[in-house]
């Protein structure tokens, strides 16, 4: 019987994790344990705790109890999970990845997350919030068997749903969302993430008491604090005031002392009003974005 399960990176790291795991065909797991544990995966949860909470101290020089919940997550990890199971892995932008288990566990000690399973993930994947609330209560629980969700998520494998932006984005949600998915592979992501509370993004779609932010990031130094709007089209020069009311509540709300606030408009073309605005406006950019695409001959047909 196939079985499904739920692996949650370490949150601090979550998206650039869940990135490495879907570029390197694996999912793992930390915990705090920096040994092999493939001689140590008793049949029974009992044992293995006698002999994983040992060399947890080991590692780390402590005497202080290391939880439980982490190291019964460890040996179901290690133990229960079977080739052929189905895993579910929230990337930390929102969006969920489905991959199938090709491999008994084997420990990795170089580079993240020891604890291995070779994984073949597959090229759907599914946004969290269109997932069914009893899904969404299974992701928050201790628990990482999800079986009971197995009709849901193969329903989701099948529908195959895309990140992809097509020629042109047919609405600045579109356009949002495809940045945020792909922040990391642009300008701005060189130099700003986008905010985030335990490793989940809640820099989309930002609440203020003027309207949601469309995108708002602050710099890899935590200096500066960057408003993001985002127009399908042509800007016009409303929306520099539409900027600077968000950037005033981000500087009064949001922002410490010492962190300055930006603004940056993002468009396909702007127009003489909006650059007159600009003129005459402090910490406010305008940028473009472009649709292209490449085409290269295959030389091996």
């Amino acid at each position: 019987m196939k079985n499904y399960f739920k692996i949650m990176i370490e949150s601090k790291n979550r998206i650039r994790y869940a990135e490495e795991c879907l570029a390197e065909k694996f999912v793992g797991v930390d915990y705090g344990v920096h040994t092999d544990l493939t001689s140590n995966l008793s049949d029974e949860l009992i044992a293995f705790k006698n002999k994983v909470i040992p060399l947890y101290f080991i590692d780390h020089g402590v005497k202080s109890k290391v939880p439980d919940q982490k190291v019964e997550t460890l040996w179901r990890f290690c133990k229960e999970i079977q080739k052929g199971d189905v895993v579910v892995c929230p990337n930390g932008r929102g969006v969920l990845y489905f991959g199938e288990v090709i491999s008994d566990y084997f420990y990795k000690p170089e580079g993240i997350l020891p604890h291995r399973r070779a994984v073949n993930w597959y090229p759907a994947t599914f946004k969290r919030v269109k997932i069914s609330p009893e899904m969404k209560e299974s992701l928050k629980s201790k628990s990482i068997m999800i079986t009971q969700h197995a009709e849901e998520i193969e329903k989701y494998i099948r529908e195959r749903e895309y990140e992809v932006l097509p020629m042109a984005p047919s609405s600045e949600k579109h356009l949002e969302d495809f940045l945020v998915e792909n922040w990391r592979h642009t300008e701005l992501g060189a130099d700003y993430d986008v905010l985030e509370e335990d490793g989940e993004i809640v820099g989309q779609q930002y609440p203020t008491n003027t309207g949601p932010i469309d995108i708002l990031a602050i710099s890899k130094d935590k200096k500066e604090l960057l408003v993001v709007e985002l127009k399908k089209g042509k800007a016009s020069d409303s929306v520099v005031g539409q900027v600077q009311r968000y950037m005033g509540y981000v500087r009064k709300q949001i922002a410490e002392k010492d962190q300055m606030v930006k603004g940056i408009i993002i468009a396909s073309e702007d127009d003489k009003r909006i650059r007159s605005a600009l003129l005459v406006t402090q910490n406010i950019e305008f940028w473009r974005y472009h649709i292209t695409i490449k085409l290269t001959k295959d030389s091996n047909v």
